[in-house]
C-alpha cells in the first residue's frame, strides 16, 4: 500500500511503525474471508482492509476522525484472525491499537459513551471494585427487563441497551475472594523442577476464581513452585482496547517491576498465565515499551518468559493420567489461536488426560466475548455467540473446554452444555476435583 505520510509525522516511533505495517498490505482482500464482523455485516468498511483505509486517512491526515470512521474501528474485536489468514504479514494488532489510541485522542465521543468508557477502564483493571459493581449489578439485574435491546437511535437508546448488556453479563452466583490470588509462593509438591509466576488477572479473579486455584493445584503437583508476585496487576489489554494506550503502559510498567524482583531474587523459569487475552499482551510487553529507552529491555526480558499455561504444562508432561472419556469439545478463544499461536498445546494435553477432543466447525471465528465487545456492541457480540453455540453443539459434546475465562462465561450464557477452562480439566484428570460445571 502506498502511503503519504511527511517526514515530521515519521519522526514519531509509533507512527513510523504504523507506516512501515501499511507498507505491507497489498488489498488482497483475504482477511475480509474470516473477519467476524464482515462476515455479519458484509460491509466492507467492517472489514480488515476498510479499517485500515480509515486508520490510515485518519492518521495520514494527521486529524479528528468522522463519526462514521470511529464507528467501524470500534466494530473490530480484535480477534486477530486476519492476522492468521494475511499472507503479507500485516501486523494488524499494533495498527488498530494505534488507530484507537488516536481516536480517543482526538475525536469527542458522546457524553453518555465517554462515561461508559470511563466506568470500564476503572473498574476493569481494579478487582475489589469490579467485585463490588459485580454485586450492586446482581442487585440492579432485574431491571434490565425494562431496557431496550435494540433501537436505531445513537443517542441515549444506545447507553440504555450497553447498560442492559452489562447488567445480563452479571453472574447469577459469585463466588468469594480467593485465597490463591493474594500474593505468596505456593511450594512444589515434591522435588521442584521449576519456579513459575502465576499471573492472576483481574476480571478473572472475580468472576472464575477457580481457574487460579486449578492452576496452583495442576502445577504444584507436577512438582513446579508458584509465586503469585506482590505488585502484580491487571495486563493492561482492558483498557488498551479503548485506546488508552497510557494507562495500559503503567500497568503494563507495574507488572514488569513486580516479575523482575521475582526474576532477579529466587529466579523463574517462566510467566505463567491462564488467561489467553493477557497472555497475548504480556508476551507484546517488548513492543509496548520499545520507545522507551528505560523500560524496553525489561520488558523484553518479561515477554521473553511468558507462557500460557498450556505450553508450560505440554513441556512438563501430564504425570498420574485418570482417563476421563468424555468427549470434549475444544473452543480455541481467538486471543489464544491467532494472537499467541499456542494452538494444538491444549488439544494434546487435554487427548493425554484421556478426554475425546473435538475440534468445532468455524473454529476460527470469535465467540463474540472480546472482552469489553460484548457490552459496547452487544448486538454483534450476541449473534457471534449464538453462531458459536450452534457450531458447538453441532458436535455434540459432553462438555466445552477454553482457555479464556470470558469466552467461557459468554459461551455459556448460550448453552446448556456444561463448559470448562481447560486447566481446570487437566486437573480433574490428574488428581484434582471435578470441575463445577460437571456437578
Amino acid at each position: 500500500m502506498q502511503t503519504n505520510f511527511t517526514l515530521a509525522q515519521l519522526a514519531d516511533p509509533e507512527t513510523a511503525r504504523s507506516e512501515h505495517i501499511l507498507r505491507k498490505c497489498v488489498h488482497c482482500g483475504f482477511c475480509t474471508a474470516t473477519c467476524p464482523t464482515f462476515l455479519l455485516l458484509g460491509d466492507e468498511r467492517d472489514s480488515p482492509r476498510g479499517r485500515i483505509y480509515f486508520i490510515k486517512a485518519m492518521l495520514e491526515g494527521d486529524r479528528a476522525p468522522s463519526e462514521s470512521e470511529v464507528r467501524h474501528v470500534d466494530r473490530c474485536l480484535s480477534c486477530l484472525s486476519c492476522m492468521t489468514t494475511c499472507p503479507s504479514g500485516v501486523n494488524y494488532m499494533h495498527l488498530v491499537d494505534h488507530g484507537r489510541h488516536h481516536i480517543e485522542t482526538r475525536y469527542t465521543r458522546a457524553l453518555s459513551d465517554r462515561f461508559l468508557r470511563g466506568v470500564l477502564a476503572w473498574l476493569m483493571p481494579r478487582p475489589a471494585a469490579f467485585r463490588w459493581a459485580m454485586v450492586l449489578g446482581r442487585l440492579a439485574k432485574p431491571l434490565a427487563m425494562l431496557l431496550p435491546s435494540a433501537s436505531a437511535d445513537p443517542g441515549g437508546a444506545t447507553f440504555l441497551r450497553r447498560l442492559k448488556a452489562m447488567l445480563e453479563a452479571v453472574p447469577d452466583r459469585l463466588a468469594g475472594p480467593s485465597p490463591v490470588d493474594r500474593p505468596q509462593t505456593f511450594p512444589a509438591a515434591g522435588l521442584r523442577r521449576k519456579r513459575v509466576a502465576l499471573m492472576p488477572g483481574c476480571g478473572q479473579q472475580v468472576l472464575a476464581p477457580q481457574v487460579n486455584e486449578a492452576t496452583v493445584r495442576l502445577l504444584t503437583r507436577h512438582d513446579i513452585e508458584v509465586v503469585n508476585a506482590a505488585g502484580s496487576v491487571c495486563c493492561g489489554s482492558s483498557v488498551q482496547h479503548i485506546g488508552r494506550n497510557g494507562q495500559a503502559i503503567e500497568l503494563a510498567k507495574r507488572n514488569i517491576e513486580a516479575w523482575l524482583r521475582e526474576i532477579d531474587g529466587a529466579g523463574l523459569d517462566a510467566i505463567v498465565i491462564n488467561a489467553s487475552g493477557c497472555g497475548t499482551t504480556v508476551k507484546d510487553y517488548g513492543d509496548m515499551l520499545a520507545d522507551d529507552p528505560l523500560w524496553k529491555e525489561k520488558a523484553r526480558r518479561v515477554a521473553s518468559l511468558a507462557k500460557d499455561v498450556s505450553e508450560l504444562m505440554l513441556e512438563v508432561g501430564l504425570a498420574n493420567v485418570t482417563a476421563r472419556p468424555l468427549t470434549v469439545a475444544y473452543h480455541s478463544a481467538c486471543s489464544m489461536q491467532h494472537g499467541q499461536k499456542v494452538i494444538e498445546q491444549p488439544k494434546k494435553l487435554l487427548r493425554d488426560a484421556g478426554f475425546i477432543v473435538k475440534d468445532v466447525p468455524e473454529g476460527h471465528i470469535c465467540c463474540g466475548w472480546a472482552g469489553t465487545y460484548q457490552v459496547l456492541q452487544p448486538e454483534l457480540s450476541r449473534r457471534l455467540r449464538d453462531r458459536k453455540v450452534v457450531n458447538i453443539e453441532s458436535v455434540r459434546p459432553d462438555i466445552i473446554a477454553a482457555g479464556n475465562f470470558g469466552c467461557i462465561g459468554n459461551i455459556a450464557d448460550g448453552t446448556a452444555i456444561p463448559i470448562a477452562h481447560t486447566v481446570e480439566l487437566l486437573d480433574w484428570a490428574t488428581g484434582g476435583p471435578k470441575p463445577a460445571a460437571l456437578l
